[in-house]
């Protein structure tokens, strides 16, 4: 028999645990991919494939997911994804053949793109309005934490033989212990009002099940009856904007931005990786504290108005100083990357990987060594292991800028750790809280997973489109552009997301009902129509 005072550690563990499993797979394919690329001799399409084969399948679950929670629900759901996630740990760790190393990474990224869907859902429908934004914020920190994890993994296992088999069979474990923790907790807050569990009830909606609930089809998500399409709106602009001021750039072409603006050598990967990994646990953190109480439209509010000055003062920057080539065609491509997901990712929302040199002459594609080429050794400055050292460099790096420009790369990096903050307690973590509250329970996997569709394509379009938008207008007025979609997506927040801190699920669908614009949206709040009954919490056979 479970004890009510365990029920929220466990759904908080379910929520941690849920983003690490989804931080580690994201992550963990930058740290093999150099030794798989010299295991299977594979070409620089074959690692675009087999690193993008992760998206293909992240979309197809976000086209179908929502079906699937809605259909089975919340929590088997996330079961079924974990047990699927298992399956391709396992292919993934004896694969042969690139064949089976694609199908185990699309197998992977369809279990974890549900899963983030179904978990986020979860989580906020089965606990009350006072401890929801943390719980649910809990994803992105266990996200951050996992790809820190990869990274520490990766170097750990670079040097053991078939350490990649290692790097994507310890995906398993997370997703294990948030099975096992599933086990004790009632499928959701329907079976929690039956069985009297110990759940803070959303002012009325779980006990409002069965009893004269409307039913919702998916066209319903673009008709005004009972301003879903509003709903569709504030959510789809909040994904877009997410990705449209160009976060999955900004975080997976740190290194070569750091170099662009005069880190050399090893130390841009050391900055890109580990400097802004930590900032960016720091802010997610952070963000836990202050989105229950600051509120869900402050955050978004201030983290877009830091993300608009920070990758500006980026773009500012980078007029006065030279640029380097782009990132080669062995450095993980950030479709991979997806900031806050389930998402932002971040992937959601992730982090960036160590890239690899690149030669002025061949812009993007390094130039490898072939009498060291498939001798691995370690190298400085590479969190991911060995790889670097595999590689030579032809010419030799430009040397250091003028000591007049020492300022203008401090304000680079400075404004890099600003863009990350500001990304990591606003968008990051914020964007897929209010998705998991504006919708009726109805209809909310099939909403959630509409909105999380246009996140990944956005994510892949900016990914894509970056360093053809580089060689078009430069990297200088690249950024600037970034700056001005964030100053346009503060004007999308102030006029139309509102601010649900406090409020049951079922106060929020009452206010989404009545208004379209919600500038005060949610400021008259009070926490009296939230209820709650003590009760036994029953194991799981």
């Amino acid at each position: 028999m479970g004890r009510p005072s365990l029920l929220l550690p466990l759904c908080s563990s379910v929520s941690l645990l849920g983003g690490l499993t989804f931080g580690y797979e994201l992550a963990v394919i930058s740290g093999a991919l150099l030794p798989l690329q010299l295991d299977f001799g594979l070409s620089c399409s074959e690692q675009e494939l087999l690193v993008g084969s992760l998206l293909l399948g992240a979309l197809l679950a976000s086209l179908v997911g929502g079906f699937l929670i809605d259909r089975y629900g919340r929590k088997q759901a996330i079961l079924g994804s974990n047990l699927v996630l298992l399956a391709s740990s396992l292919s993934l760790g004896l694969a042969s053949s690139l064949t089976w190393l694609v199908l185990g990474r699309s197998v992977a990224g369809f279990a974890i793109s549900l899963s983030s869907m179904a978990c986020c859902i979860y989580v906020s429908e089965l606990v009350g309005p006072r401890q929801r934004g943390v719980l649910v914020s809990l994803y992105e920190a266990g996200l951050t934490v996992g790809i820190l994890l990869s990274y520490a993994l990766s170097y750990a296992l670079a040097g053991a033989p078939w350490g990649w088999r290692h790097m994507f069979g310890w995906a398993a474990a997370p997703a294990l212990l948030q099975s096992l923790s599933l086990l004790f907790l009632p499928a959701g807050a329907g079976e929690a009002v039956a069985h009297k569990d110990l759940i803070p009830l959303q002012g009325g909606e779980a006990t409002k099940l069965g009893l004269g609930r409307p039913r919702y089809s998916f066209l319903d998500l673009f008709r005004a009856r009972d301003n879903m399409r509003g709903r569709t709106t504030v959510g789809l602009g909040l994904v877009l904007f997410q990705q449209l001021t160009g976060q999955p750039n900004v975080l997976c072409y740190a290194s070569t931005i750091f170099r662009s603006v005069g880190f050399r050598g090893g130390s841009s990967a050391v900055l890109a990786s580990v400097g802004l990994g930590a900032v960016k646990v720091a802010a997610t953190l952070t963000a836990l504290g202050l989105v229950d109480r600051a509120g869900r439209r402050a955050l978004l509010l201030a983290g877009c108005a830091l993300m608009a000055l920070s990758v500006s003062g980026i773009g500012l920057v980078s007029f006065a100083v030279p640029m380097d080539s782009g990132p080669s065609c062995l450095a993980t491509p950030n479709a991979t990357r997806l900031a806050g997901l389930p998402g932002d990712a971040s992937l959601p929302k992730g982090l960036a990987p160590p890239l690899l040199p690149t030669t002025n002459q061949s812009p993007g594609r390094p130039v490898l060594s072939t009498s060291e080429k498939t001798k691995p050794h370690h190298g400085a400055g590479d969190p991911a292991g060995p790889p670097l050292a595999a590689l030579s460099i032809a010419p030799p790096a430009p040397p250091a800028p003028a000591s007049e420009h020492a300022l203008l790369h401090w304000t680079a990096l400075v404004c890099m750790m600003v863009f990350v903050s500001a990304f990591s307690f606003g968008f990051g973590p914020v964007t897929w809280l209010v998705l998991s509250e504006i919708y009726p329970m109805e209809i909310r996997g099939r909403a959630f997973a509409f909105c999380n569709s246009f996140n990944w394509a956005a994510n892949l379009f900016i990914s894509l489109s970056f360093l053809d938008l580089i060689g078009a207008i430069g990297l200088s007025w690249t950024f600037l552009l970034y700056g001005l979609t964030a100053v346009f997506g503060l004007g999308f927040i102030y006029l139309f997301v509102p601010e649900t801190k406090g409020q049951s699920l079922a106060e929020i669908d009452q206010q989404f009902q009545k208004r379209w614009f919600a500038l005060s949206f949610g400021h008259r709040q009070s926490s009296t129509g939230v209820q709650y009954s003590r009760i036994e919490v029953s194991a799981a056979p």
